[in-house]
């Protein structure tokens, strides 16, 4: 894998560029942030759905940091369902890919101090450039009437189970469009609805991880409408 992670996509788009801080619940982010390193492995054919749990097919590095840690703790620790891991990983992980983003140069750390003792750190974007990427793919996708490349499809999956649409700057009509075009993408790309066990191991496996995360995420803020 090159380039940036599905993680740090999901981040950069929660986080307000000026601010520097989240746009949405966070554990929603965090949740969103465990599945999508999850979804990542499985795109790079390091992990599978098998027998109720999620398996290493592929213990070789991927060269991303996060997901080589992630995918030694799959090979290490005993079997867990897709639910398990996606609760398992969320803790923590929004600070280890802030660290990241910050070393890389993506977003810089401010360090605020309230009340004349409390620490607050605001993360605003530093380099625009990759972020502006991310969002031209997912404009790209929710205006072209084609299935996006498998990576922005499965970008777009996440989105929309976390219904990020105000976080790509779309509100009332334009929000309730683009979740639908959102919802067709996961559909076409086999990352949503129906899952079958006799297709390849990456879109069962993805599919299974999207539907942990979505049922972790209702459980946390309440059945969406």
């Amino acid at each position: 894998m090159t380039g940036v992670a599905l993680a740090e996509e999901l981040l950069l788009l929660a986080y307000d560029d000026e601010t520097g801080k989240a746009t949405m619940p966070r554990i929603s982010l965090d949740l969103g942030m465990a599945a999508a390193v999850l979804v990542e492995l499985a795109l790079a054919g390091r992990i599978a759905y098998a027998d109720g749990n999620l398996a290493v097919l592929d213990p070789a590095p991927t060269g991303e940091p996060i997901a080589d840690e992630v995918l030694a703790r799959i090979a290490a620790d005993t079997p867990h369902t897709p639910s398990s891991w996606v609760q398992r990983l969320r803790h923590g992980l929004r600070d280890r890919i802030l660290g990241d983003l910050c070393g890389r140069g993506v977003v810089r750390d401010v360090d605020e101090t309230e009340l004349g003792f409390i620490h607050v750190h605001r993360y605003p974007v530093a380099d625009a450039s990759v972020e502006a990427d991310i969002r031209q793919r997912l404009a790209d996708a929710l205006t072209g009437g084609q299935l996006p490349d498998e990576r922005t499809a499965a970008l777009a999956t996440l989105v929309a189970v976390l219904r990020m649409e105000p976080a790509l700057g779309l509100t009332g009509a334009a929000a309730g469009d683009a979740g639908k075009r959102l919802d067709e993408i996961a559909a076409g790309a086999g990352f949503s609805g129906t899952v079958s066990l006799d297709d390849s191991v990456v879109r069962p496996s993805v599919s299974l991880v999207i539907a942990a995360l979505a049922e972790a995420v209702d459980a946390a803020l309440g059945k969406r409408p």
